[in-house]
């Protein structure tokens, strides 16, 4: 805005302005008319007054191009527009998606225009920057009509780009034409998994032979599986044969589902299985996690051992979320052998009555896997405390084996029954692991217990008595059906599993946590062990029943959880 002509007296000095105004003033005091040269004089005065004021007002006004420029639109910053603008009509052009492009038209101003490109069909918007010049002469004006509202604003559609952007868009069609694909394969492999095992419910897959078989037997080999302890790697510890490894459970009426570790543990997916039991039951969960861990990748699996207070052992596969668990109860019930380490005890005795200790550790459990029988046999009588261990009670009573065994049972079954839910969590108990340490029960009278032997007993023909307490057996088989909430399915190894006097570590372990010296191994009769299994081995077909049960059964309502 220009400033306000001041008058001419506000600016001239003081003293000049009384000059003038006195001339007139005396003169008319004496009635005398004013001369003609007074009156030119005044004029004059008046005259270089107001022309100096307006020289004083004039270079008071900046005629600088910078002040110009600020009225008018910058060429830099239009340049800087015409850019941005290029290159957002280029990206979205690229991706075959309609430009439109909102262009503001000012009365005299150059304002964005936009101009369709010929050839390739190619839309550009170009600012009119060569009349900035002109803007700048007319600033003050165009900023008054600005101010004013006096700008139209249009929009103005560019054409759609062909060439690179189409192939771009293909190749975004492609790709996501490749991810729904891949996650509807994705979605039919996960629904393969969730298939129902068929197992007729006739079959008993109890009854039946061993197998030769070279092409199915093992599952998995021996070096596969890092999990595995010394006590069990016999191929290793130096055994000489592989030929126990071989041998495949053929039922007589049906066919035993081949074990699918992806299966299984897509079953087991967010669950939890559990042995729990004596270190029979740790050597078969040993080999239930080298048929598992077998398709879980590197990185994606752990074993943690001696948790819990030194009790579990947890193998856990990270992406399924899922654990194969060992906890140790050689009873079941509280006794003085429960300290996983340091429990061989010469006077084994039991609370018979007393289970809560260790089965708070079970709740919440999906697959509960329970054993005891190894333990059992180190004397005909069992010594059963009266009191409690918390009291420090000594004083012991000694009952017959069958009897303090169905005792235990029945303590274990009131607590399965009261305190698991049967929806959620499926019970095991596994039948009887045999020993093999007398071998002129299956006709090798020169022989020391279980050591050297290579095959299977094939003589089928008497009956086969290798040291096995049935009476313990009997005792399961009539405890087991009194639970009224929680069934449990009986897996009945005992028959078969006397068969394979050939499968034992025998002097290929350990002994007191250290592999035998040649000189021990060639004392079979002191230190072979005739009542663990080698691995891979006898165990992986006990796991082969538990996991015909778990994937032929429905699966639950909430199996998407």
């Amino acid at each position: 805005m220009q400033q306000r002509r001041k008058s001419v007296f506000a600016s001239a000095p003081f003293a000049m302005k009384q000059a003038a105004l006195g001339a007139g003033v005396a003169a008319r005091k004496n009635g005398a008319p004013l001369s003609l040269a007074a009156v030119v004089f005044a004029l004059f005065v008046f005259a270089t007054f107001l022309y100096n004021e307006d020289i004083k007002s004039i270079t008071d006004f900046q005629f600088s191009a910078g002040a110009i420029r600020a009225k008018a639109p910058d060429l830099h910053l239009l340049q800087e527009a015409e850019a941005a603008a290029h290159a957002a009509v280029n990206t979205l052009a690229k991706r075959g998606e309609e430009v439109i492009v909102r262009v503001l038209d000012a009365h005299g101003s150059g304002a964005l225009q936009p101009a369709g490109g010929a050839g390739n069909g190619t839309g550009t918007v170009e600012a009119a920057a060569a009349k900035t010049n002109a803007n700048a002469n007319n600033a003050n004006a165009g900023a008054d009509k600005v101010d004013e509202g006096l700008e139209k604003d249009r929009d103005v559609t560019l054409p759609t780009v062909t060439g690179g952007g189409a192939d771009e868009a293909k190749q975004r069609e492609d790709e996501e034409a490749a991810e729904k694909a891949s996650s509807a394969k994705a979605a039919a492999a996960t629904a393969a998994l969730r298939t129902v095992v068929s197992l007729p419910e006739t079959c008993d897959l109890y009854r039946g032979n061993w197998v030769y078989d070279e092409v199915n037997a093992p599952v998995y080999k021996e070096g596969e599986c890092e999990f595995l302890t010394e006590q069990v790697t016999c191929m290793r510890n130096g055994r000489r044969d592989d030929s126990y490894q071989k041998w495949r459970w053929q039922p007589t009426d049906c066919d035993l589902p081949r074990f699918d570790a992806r299966l299984l543990l897509e079953r087991l997916r967010n669950k939890r299985l559990m042995f729990v039991g004596d270190s029979l039951n740790r050597n078969q969960w040993e080999s239930m996690v080298c048929l598992v861990q077998s398709v879980i990748p590197k990185g994606q699996k752990t074993l943690t051992k001696f948790v819990n207070g030194g009790s579990s052992n947890v193998f856990y596969a990270h992406e399924y979320n899922a654990t194969v668990e060992f906890y140790w109860a050689p009873f079941l019930v509280e006794s003085n052998s429960d300290n996983p380490k340091v429990h061989s005890v010469p006077d084994r005795i039991i609370q018979w009555h007393s289970i809560a200790k260790h089965a708070r550790n079970w709740v919440g459990v999906d697959y509960l896997v329970f054993n005891t029988y190894i333990w059992w046999l180190n004397t005909l009588d069992m010594k059963v405390l009266k009191g409690s261990f918390d009291q420090g009670s000594t004083e012991y009573v000694e009952v017959d084996r069958p009897m303090a065994y169905k005792e235990v049972l029945k303590t274990w079954a009131k607590w399965v029954d009261r305190n698991i839910d049967p929806n959620r969590t499926t019970v095991f108990f596994m039948g009887m692991s045999p020993n093999h340490i007398t071998p002129e029960a299956w006709g090798n009278h020169g022989g020391i217990k279980c050591a050297m032997e290579t095959l299977p007993i094939t003589n089928r023909s008497t009956s086969l008595d290798v040291g096995t307490d049935w009476r313990l057996y009997a005792g399961a088989q009539e405890v087991l059906p009194t639970l009224r909430r929680v069934p449990t399915h009986f897996v009945d190894i005992t028959a078969l599993s006397e068969l394979r006097k050939d499968a034992h570590t025998s002097v290929h372990t350990l002994r007191q946590g250290k592999l035998l010296t040649p000189e021990q191994q060639a004392d079979p009769k002191t230190y072979a062990d005739c009542i663990h299994w080698c691995l891979p081995g006898l165990p992986d077909t006990w796991n082969q029943f538990l996991y015909a049960r778990i994937a032929s059964s429905p699966w639950p309502a909430d199996a998407d959880q």
